[in-house]
């Protein structure tokens, strides 16, 4: 009688929490039409909308698929407005094949558009002394870097994705 009893209610619970977690996707997308281009990729998340892959993302917009560290995979895109936010696990410094070094924070932002990240935050390039990044533009074989001044480089150097070596300070 306890097991008959067991599958009973197992399966009630298991009809009603279906019930309850349809309703919830229901409301969520009700929700999501309301909701500003800022949140909307945390709703996309809770519906399962699949996110392109950081390089995917670059490459679409003309720039570099090595700029972030290879374990730079999980970010925030508003197309509207073209902000980028990049989560690294650990602030860390890049060293790319021209011998150029980026440091990176554990969360780099900038307003992203074809063939330019531009107002970047949470980015250093050394150059004598450790600056920051504020602009990175591609054209064509070339990548231009705006760290004060600005210096190209080639882009091949920034073409493969890189691990990050971990640092004490940004």
């Amino acid at each position: 009688m306890d097991q008959i009893l067991n599958k009973v209610g197992s399966y009630w619970l298991g009809k009603k929490a279906s019930k309850e977690f349809d309703s919830v996707g229901d409301d969520i997308n009700s929700l999501s039409s309301s909701i500003s281009g800022s949140t909307q990729w945390l709703v996309n998340k809770i519906k399962g909308k699949m996110q392109k892959p950081l390089p995917e993302l670059l490459k679409d917009y003309d720039m570099a698929v090595g700029i972030f560290p290879r374990d730079a995979t999980h970010y925030e895109f508003d197309e509207r407005t073209g902000k980028l936010i990049v989560y690294v696990p650990q602030i860390c410094e890049v060293g790319y094949k021209d011998s150029s070094v980026l440091r990176f924070s554990t969360t780099v932002t900038g307003y992203l558009e074809k063939g330019k990240l531009a107002d970047i935050e949470g980015l250093k390039t050394k150059v004598m002394i450790w600056v920051k990044v504020t602009t990175i533009s591609a054209e064509g074989p070339k990548l231009h870097v705006t760290a004060g001044m600005k210096k190209t480089r080639s882009r091949e150097a920034y073409e493969v994705l890189r691990d990050g070596v971990g640092v004490d300070k940004f």
